[in-house]
């Protein structure tokens, strides 16, 4: 399967080596035109791991043995083989994507995608090693840690925006053991974070220090691919309720902040799966819900820091995927981005948002509205959810629909328990671990083990950053590890 640059039709590569370099040379998005002729009916008969494989082995064909490697990645690290169960909620249903091993739904595809790399990294007999460069807004840090934690041939940097997390995510990746893993906090906000990673990408390492580039961030078609598997799983999961009959539409509901989750369910779509809209949920950080209501994109606004710290993104990258793949135009979105780039807007054509709102909804919250979700779904019908989670149900609850609507979540409950226990009306102190069990005693619900360990493990990642020393900071780990 031929993929290309967002930005140009050519040069064209495989599969494996876009999964290696993660962003296109030309700093542009890998993309394939071919979705069709998928059997998304006979695909759906399969059970969860069976999906993975059939799905991961049609948008990744070059990449061998692929059974192995979903096998390798998911048999007996969730707390079901289901990996994502779907959850009955009032009159809807959520999708709940925290069952792995670091509680957040980042989990899913970067339990896969080390696999992606080392298989590719071994056919395409690669001899450097693999350096994974991830800018995270709280979730993916951890997920590619733990994903990428003494993999052979690979090494991880970790950045996160300081004081841009939550004490539990924070304590996640700087406890993180592992030899060939790196943390370190940026002073800024996730933007900084992520635009000084594709700074580093396109600049380049030295050619002869015996280390590559690539990226765990969803920009990297590896990381976005396995997120397209959990839009079969629910579906299947409804018809097997028999909420829904073969071929009846279901709408997604996704706390969106940098796309990828989203865009993975249009490619749901793309490949035949029967999805009606797709809600794109922010919070007060709402730069995609003006997007898809305007078609301007301007990130030149103010920043919020919110209690759904993983939506607080103002330039989402994967948007760039989902423009060409509606007006395959590559020089249309390259212009689009140049315009980004230099003046900190741009605005589509009529055609492309016309396209956009007929496969788009949107809306969007702010911090109170989200605590006020929290508390009264938990008060109404006992279910749990985090921040984003919440995000998405509030946006939800706005959209007017005679579909089955599926609420993707983003993670436990606590991984942002001050917020959460705050939204269900109690007191809250400074000790987020003292917070945590509070909440455990106040709802009964289960902590997940490695968030409840947290508290007792060492810290071993201290590095602080000013945003314009990303760049030498990598060349210095570079050297240090060789």
């Amino acid at each position: 399967m031929n993929y290309h640059s967002t930005r140009s039709n050519l040069p064209t590569t495989d599969a494996a080596k876009a999964v290696l370099q993660g962003l296109a040379p030309d700093g542009g998005l890998f993309v394939t035109d071919r979705y069709e002729d998928f059997d998304w009916e006979g695909t759906l008969r399969l059970d969860t791991l069976g999906m993975a494989k059939k799905i991961l082995s049609t948008l990744l064909p070059e990449i061998q043995n692929m059974d192995s490697l979903v096998e390798k990645a998911y048999r007996g690290k969730f707390e079901t083989d289901e990996l994502t169960p779907l959850v009955s909620v009032a009159d809807r249903y959520v999708l709940e994507l925290f069952r792995g091993p670091t509680s957040a739904f980042k989990d899913v595809a970067l339990s896969m995608l080390p696999q992606l790399i080392t298989a590719s990294r071994s056919q395409e007999q690669v001899r450097d090693e693999i350096l994974i460069l991830t800018a995270t807004s709280g979730d993916t840090g951890k997920a590619a840690l733990a994903g990428f934690c003494d993999v052979p041939g690979t090494k991880i940097i970790v950045f996160y925006p300081d004081a841009g997390v939550s004490a539990v995510q924070k304590a996640q990746m700087v406890t993180q053991e592992g030899s060939n893993v790196c943390v370190c906090a940026v002073r800024g906000n996730f933007d900084d974070t992520q635009t000084g990673v594709k700074k580093i990408f396109a600049a380049g390492v030295p050619s002869d220090c015996g280390v590559r580039l690539s990226s765990a961030n969803s920009i990297n078609i590896g990381r976005l691919a396995p997120q397209v598997v959990y839009y079969f799983k629910a579906y299947a999961d409804l018809l097997q309720q028999g909420r829904i009959c073969l071929g009846d539409k279901v709408d997604y509901v996704v706390p969106t902040g940098n796309f990828g989750d989203i865009l993975a369910g249009y490619l749901a779509k793309r490949m035949g799966l029967p999805v009606g809209k797709l809600v794109c949920a922010s919070n007060r950080n709402d730069v995609l819900t003006d997007f898809l209501r305007t078609g301007t994109y301007d990130r030149r606004r103010p920043f919020y820091r919110t209690i759904s710290p993983s939506m607080d993104i103002l330039v989402s990258s994967n948007l760039e995927r989902l423009l060409y793949l509606l007006c395959e135009d590559c020089d249309e979105v390259a212009g689009y981005m140049r315009e980004l780039n230099e003046n900190g807007c741009y605005t589509v054509s009529d055609a492309l948002l016309k396209k956009l709102q007929d496969e788009f909804s949107y809306g969007c919250c702010d911090d109170e509205e989200t605590k006020r979700t929290i508390g009264r779904v938990w008060k109404e019908n006992g279910y749990l959810m985090d921040t984003h989670t919440a995000v998405a149900w509030c946006v939800a609850e706005d959209q007017k629909t005679d579909a089955p609507v599926v609420v993707l979540s983003t993670a436990s409950a606590y991984k942002f328990p001050a917020a959460v226990l705050s939204a269900l009306g109690e007191e809250v102190c400074e000790d987020e671990f003292e917070v945590m069990r509070r909440l455990n005693e106040v709802t009964k619900v289960p902590i997940p083990k490695a968030l409840a360990e947290l508290k007792s493990k060492t810290v071993r990642h201290t590095d602080v950053i000013d945003r314009e020393q990303m760049q030498s900071y990598v060349l210095g780990k570079i050297d240090h590890w060789n």
